[in-house]
């Protein structure tokens, strides 16, 4: 019998634990804050926001309040409240192990050139979450790659693709519907299909490219964005900012374009690709006259760097110019009617 009363006594021990572990299971549920809990944002001042691309506290705590009372149209002394109140409620996060960051760089997607020599100089293919630069002369062959990568990108992840949409920007009106459908016969994809998955706009000057940014925002909530294209990243500002005088201003603005890129980027795990010009300056490094547009802003912003030339018989050469893991390299590739081709 005392057996039996030790047993029964185990058990209600181990029924009770039991019970204390779900109750602290279930005694915290998880808080979701949003932007209308912070002070000073009633219904207008939240709409406000959202259309300015402010849906996360964290967007808004990192904020200046002169930028945020830009973009949102509100009072900086608004703002300024605003952002103490998102700073104090939003996760901001700190210092994680570099076994944490290992397992969050699996979340990367490799986008196949279907050029084993792209593929090898880029260990493995184009990165998600990163915003690679293309630069060369004319004819060397960007347009071709942001081309190959639209088609490519509607393939299945088992096949190097992201299986995904594609928003492309157009400054220079370079972009091809007829050049998309060869490269996709090329592969022996439904043309009709892939086009369908392409969303193209063309950028009339430095400010509708900006703009085309947001609305790639506003349209991402709905679709598995994973490319945005913009050809050439370049050629507006270019233009419209000249010299000297202008070139603080066309750099502060190149620079928040850039950061809106990466970041929506980073929303979506989508690759972004940019193409650039390129200026007669001799190069020490490399012995060549071209440099890329766009300065240290560019450089910096950049997470791979490729330059383009062309070669003898048709070929190409793209030389990996920058890169935060991978070493420097070559390969030669060419462009042919059914797309890029070793």
């Amino acid at each position: 019998m005392a057996t039996k009363s030790k047993r029964t006594a185990s058990k209600t021990k181990n029924e009770s634990t039991s019970e204390e572990d779900d109750l602290l299971m279930t005694e915290e549920p998880e808080v979701t804050v949003s932007i209308e809990d912070l002070p000073g944002v009633g219904p207008a001042t939240a709409e406000k926001l959202r259309e300015a691309g402010f849906d996360e506290l964290l967007a808004i705590a990192v904020m200046s309040p002169s930028e945020l009372a830009e973009q949102a149209e509100l009072g900086e002394a608004v703002a300024s409240k605003i952002i103490a109140g998102a700073k104090k409620m939003a996760n901001i996060g700190g210092f994680v192990s570099g076994g944490a960051l290992l397992d969050r760089r699996r979340e990367v997607l490799k986008l196949s050139a279907k050029v084993q020599s792209i593929d090898d100089l880029l260990g493995g293919g184009f990165e998600t979450q990163a915003l690679v630069e293309v630069y060369g002369a004319f004819g060397s062959g960007k347009t071709q790659i942001g081309h190959q990568l639209a088609v490519n990108c509607t393939l299945p992840v088992s096949e190097g693709g992201l299986d995904g949409d594609i928003f492309y920007i157009d400054t220079e009106d370079t972009f091809r519907p007829e050049r998309i459908t060869q490269m996709a016969r090329g592969l022996g994809l439904d043309p009709d299909a892939v086009l369908s998955r392409i969303h193209v706009a063309r950028a009339y000057n430095s400010a509708h490219q900006i703009l085309l940014v947001d609305e790639i925002k506003r349209l991402s909530r709905g679709m598995n964005v994973k490319l945005i294209i913009v050809d050439s990243l370049t050629s507006h500002f270019r233009a419209e900012y000249v010299g000297r005088g202008m070139l603080a201003q066309r750099q502060q603005k190149l620079n928040r374009h850039l950061k809106e890129l990466k970041q929506t980027a980073d929303v979506n795990n989508a690759l972004v690709l940019v193409t650039n010009q390129v200026h007669s300056k001799p190069d020490a490094m490399w012995g060549d006259p071209t440099k890329p547009v766009g300065g240290h802003v560019l450089a910096h912003a950049s997470t791979f760097r490729l330059y383009l030339r062309k070669a003898k018989g048709g070929r190409r050469i793209a030389r990996l110019v920058d890169s935060p893991n991978l070493p420097d390299g070559e390969c030669i590739y060419q462009v042919t009617e059914e797309g890029l081709r070793d």
